[in-house]
């Protein structure tokens, strides 16, 4: 077996550096003691802060010097943490500045209700008098944006007593799907006996035995439906949450409060479901070719997930991952990989597992600290990928602070995939046209067409039953189980075609969707993927201007709205044209993977 290596015994070049934040622990215990009481250095502006254009703009800056010292102090005890979630020491330093962060703000939440006692044309007019505020115009444009939809004091003070309580559907629904809901056992395909759980069914689904997935399959939605009064109650419930908070905050519907904060209107999300749903041919050839290579007369949904390419096993070591990551990310040019390079220079990057470490992988970083990556590096293809991907971020972050003020700095989380999964496609990209090996080339066309299929058509199905479902209950209809299961079944009846068994038991596939209680998210996952799909082929194929357009947009910050963000990239999501794009690009995938195996 296999020994977990300490982080001790993990070779110092193959660890982030986090001397560049603080140098040792000393200097951030430090740092944290004169910083304890630094958030109340806000309270002299309480009643103030828009006396004068010069008193607001001695606000903002105040609290951007408090803010970055405390993230900064932040950023180390997390990152510490990370590196051995089971170590006290470092608990205890992100405790710490958990509640330092908390006081701030505590201290800083009579600003909002203070500035919405004036409107936009008043600190527009404080803008004329201190140029030095233009910085801030975005800002508080947005800020102002929300004067509306924000309640009186003592209302907002009501509604923010009840967040918790407001919250209780979706954290039932984690407690039952993630602690209380048990399956049983199972045998898999070397007839070993196993606990079937949420968490091992991706793997079940993706069993080569078709007797474990079908069983699988029924196990799952059996007991699914054993709690669909419950589910349907927590559904409906927080489908009520979100409309009647809607109808507080005057929005005109529940997907329109939603879509608010990133500034997209209604009919993107709408476009998205139509453009998707008019072009769904390619989605059905993908499942006649998935047939085709099963081998199988009739195909059930429990054969969906079954990967067409299973036997490649290349290893990669971590020097070679990073090569052919700069190899495949060369289009970006030589300013790009001049930042990657400083990735590696400046070691920004956790690469191994050690005990303790916390899983997965992510890219980390603010303005006064390296966009540090965490890895747990196992050699495979999808950790050369994740490298690519993080790296994607930790780049979009780095050119975001070293090319905007403080305050513009920060990109929203509806444009954050769109860098990370440019550098995913141009990895797959370039190992499809050069690689000599049909294998290699056959596991790249299958990972790219799971994808599409997860994330453009599964998606979209999704952001579909969430909208109806609500539209549904606005109108007055009460959502039983009975309507979310037919509903939900109809659905997939649509999104599958008529080569797929739909199976009866798919109907209570709603009650484990976690993204159905995240507020009308699941839209941007396939914008974010069209948007990287487009960019990435550009680039590649040397699209005019593609690759200053893309760069414009990685410059961008949070200088304006993602909508306008991704225009500097050429992309206009009110329209249908990139999606359109998307659903191409994977059609000519199913079609290549069909050319080389039948060549064979």
């Amino acid at each position: 077996m296999i020994k977990q290596k300490t982080r001790n015994e993990i070779d110092d070049k193959y660890k982030w550096d986090l001397t560049a934040i603080f140098k040792n622990d000393e200097e951030f215990l430090n740092e944290l003691e004169k910083c304890k009481d630094i958030a109340y250095g806000l309270s002299k502006f309480k009643g103030h802060i828009l006396d004068s254009a010069d008193s607001l703009y001695d606000y903002f800056k105040t609290s951007e010097r408090i803010e970055r010292k405390l993230y900064k102090l932040y950023y180390y005890a997390n990152l510490k943490h990370d590196e051995d979630t089971t170590n006290p020491k470092y608990q205890e330093y992100y405790q710490k500045i958990q509640k330092l962060l908390t006081t701030y703000s505590e201290e800083t939440s009579f600003v909002a209700p203070e500035m919405m006692q004036k409107d936009l044309s008043y600190v527009k007019k404080l803008i004329t008098e201190n140029s030095k505020l233009k910085e801030y115009e975005h800002n508080l444009e947005d800020f102002y944006r929300y004067k509306e939809h924000t309640l009186t004091d003592k209302e907002e003070k009501i509604l923010s007593t009840l967040s918790d309580v407001l919250g209780k559907n979706a954290e039932t629904f984690e407690a039952l799907t993630d602690s209380d809901l048990k399956f049983g056992n199972i045998k898999d395909e070397n007839g070993k006996i196993i606990e079937f759980t949420e968490s091992n069914w991706s793997k079940i689904a993706r069993s080569p035995s078709r007797n474990v997935r079908k069983k699988g399959f029924k196990l799952l939605y059996k007991r699914y439906a054993e709690f669909k009064n419950t589910l349907a109650s927590t559904f409906s419930g927080n489908v009520d949450v979100l409309i009647n908070l809607a109808k507080i905050r005057n929005f005109p519907s529940s997907l329109e409060a939603s879509l608010f904060d990133d500034a997209i209107s209604k009919e993107v999300y709408i476009n998205v479901i139509n453009t998707v749903k008019n072009n769904l041919e390619p989605l059905y050839n993908y499942y006649n070719l998935k047939k085709e290579c099963l081998g199988l007369d009739k195909m059930h949904l429990y054969d969906i997930y079954v990967d067409l390419k299973q036997d490649y096993n290349r290893e990669f070591t971590f020097d070679e991952a990073k090569d052919l990551v700069f190899k495949a990310l060369k289009p970006l040019g030589d300013d790009y990989l001049n930042i990657l390079q400083k990735a590696f220079d400046e070691k920004w990057i956790d690469v191994y597992n050690n005990v303790g470490k916390r899983s997965g992988a992510y890219s980390s970083g603010f303005y006064d600290t390296y966009p540090y990556v965490l890895l747990n590096f196992e050699g495979k293809l999808d950790d050369v990928s994740t490298l690519a991907h993080e790296l994607g971020h930790s780049v979009h972050t780095y050119l975001s602070c070293h090319n905007n003020t403080y305050n513009n700095s920060s990109y929203k989380i509806f444009v954050a995939e769109v860098a990370s999964t440019v550098n995913e496609m141009l990895l797959r990209l370039y190992l499809l046209n050069n690689s000599k090996n049909d294998n290699e080339k056959l596991y790249i066309l299958n990972q790219i067409m799971e994808l599409f299929k997860a994330t453009i058509y599964r998606q979209t199905m999704f952001a579909e039953f969430e909208m109806n479902m609500h539209d549904l209950r606005s109108n007055g209809e009460a959502l039983t189980y009975e309507l979310l299961c037919q509903k939900y079944y109809d659905l997939n009846k649509i999104y599958f075609g008529k080569n797929v068994i739909v199976d009866k038991e798919i109907m209570y596939e709603w009650e484990r969707i976690p993204h159905f209680y995240y507020d009308f998210y699941v839209y941007k996952y396939v914008i974010g993927l069209a948007c990287a799909c487009k960019i990435a082929n550009d680039i590649y194929n040397k699209a005019p201007n593609a690759l200053e357009n893309y760069k414009k947009f990685l410059k961008s910050g949070g200088s304006n709205y993602p909508s306008e963000e991704l225009k500097y990239a050429g992309i206009d999501i009110t329209k249908p044209d990139v999606l359109i794009d998307a659903i191409k690009f994977f059609d000519e995938t199913v079609k290549e993977y069909q050319k080389i195996i039948r060549k064979r």
